[in-house]
């Protein structure tokens, strides 16, 4: 790891004294300073960057078994936990080569702090808000890349070098991460890091100025975030700035005008292909059907869903491509989740059997995310594919 003078910056704010340290989420060097620092006594509280229900997730391991996949397809949460599954089981990868458990010197932090009967703060967004605001606020072209790479990145299973290893023990790769972020995709650095170095640092505020303040804070948080909050330590955000960074903004209607676009258009060519002639008319009815329910089957079969999953894919994806307000892989989803009911044994094995690419197909709780992805992937490329061969057909 890095100098501690490079990752430990002390400072005074408020009524409080606060200790920041940078730790990198897969060091075991990271581990044993949080034990040190705590083990002093010197901190009446430890603020972590963490949120609640992140909290609640390292702290409560069972809280998979008590997950009604049912639920999930029906509010339309299934992206946000196959992205959730992907990361934990990318992040098990990386525990299993290094030999520390992502994230462990933030769950040594709150053991401790709990045994020892020290103040406990979570001091990050709400990772809700985070990836609400991330959706929003990112472009289509922005999201696909993020997780192809980390669809890729799980089931690819690209080997971990050496040196990245050791970049990451050190600390050094979250700010290799953090710069790349910065000039590849910058609104993504804004809502995934600026915006939450401004956020904790207004936190670290709020703690320090309410009643009975701490006398002296341990604040850990990613290396990457080190710096830019001491930036923002200089001036922190008022309560008014605080709320507007914790706030969901409207969803962009962009995808929805988009969708409702693809829709009028196509109907527009089926009415185009009807005036020249029936036969026309059947035709690229016979396409749009073949095209788009036959992609997105194909992407179910590739996931092993069921043979009536497969069906319904074929019969969906078609119809729901025409309407933007609901998808082929939540329809497909729902009636696999129906057919096939995950077991007790599912869940209780979810978070090992994710680190094994096979398993994906094995686990039903994993296989129901997998169908949900291809079968949507397999709509949404059979959609442009059958929207171009429409238009060829009619002009070409």
């Amino acid at each position: 790891m890095e100098n501690q003078e490079d990752i430990v910056k002390t400072i005074q704010l408020n009524n409080s004294e606060i200790t920041l340290i940078g730790t990198a989420h897969v060091s075991q060097l990271s581990v044993d300073m949080v034990e040190e620092h705590i083990a002093t006594g010197e901190y009446d509280c430890v603020a972590v960057e963490l949120c609640n229900p992140r909290l609640e997730n390292i702290t409560n391991q069972s809280w998979w078994k008590n997950l009604d996949i049912y639920q999930v397809f029906k509010k339309k949460k299934a992206g946000l936990l196959l992205i959730n599954l992907a990361l934990t089981a990318y992040q098990k990868r990386l525990a299993e080569r290094i030999g520390v458990e992502a994230g462990k010197e933030m769950i040594r932090a709150v053991e401790l702090a709990r045994e020892k009967g020290i103040r406990l703060e979570v001091i990050d967004r709400n990772i809700s808000t985070t990836l609400h605001r991330l959706v929003t606020e990112v472009s289509f072209w922005q999201k696909l890349k993020i997780v192809g790479g980390l669809i890729v990145g799980v089931f690819v299973g690209e080997e971990i070098s050496e040196d990245q290893i050791e970049g990451l023990k050190r600390g050094d790769m979250l700010h290799a991460v953090v710069s790349e972020f910065g000039e590849e995709l910058p609104e993504i650095k804004r809502v995934l890091i600026d915006e939450r170095d401004e956020y904790m640092v207004g936190r670290l505020a709020q703690i320090s100025q309410a009643f009975h303040p701490p006398k002296k804070i341990l604040a850990l948080v990613g290396a990457g975030h080190l710096m830019g909050m001491m930036s923002n330590l200089e001036s922190p955000p008022d309560s008014e700035h605080l709320e507007e960074l914790d706030k969901k903004p409207p969803p962009s209607k962009i995808g929805l005008y988009i969708g409702w676009g693809i829709c009028i258009f196509i109907l527009s060519m089926f009415f185009v292909g009807f005036r020249q002639s029936p036969e026309l008319g059947g035709q690229l009815v016979a396409t749009w059907v073949l095209l788009n329910g036959g992609l997105s089957a194909l992407g179910t079969a590739l996931a092993l869903g069921h043979p009536v999953s497969i069906i319904a894919a074929f019969i969906a994806a078609p119809l729901t491509s025409l309407n933007p307000t609901i998808g082929a892989g939540m329809v497909v989803g729902l009636v696999e989740s129906y057919l096939r009911k995950p077991k007790v044994s599912d869940f209780e094995t979810l978070r090992e059997d994710i680190t094994h690419y096979s398993l994906w197909w094995k686990n039903r709780v994993a296989r129901l995310l997998l169908i949900f992805f291809f079968s949507s992937f397999g709509s949404m490329i059979g959609t442009y594919a059958a929207g171009a061969s429409i238009v060829t057909q009619i002009f070409g």
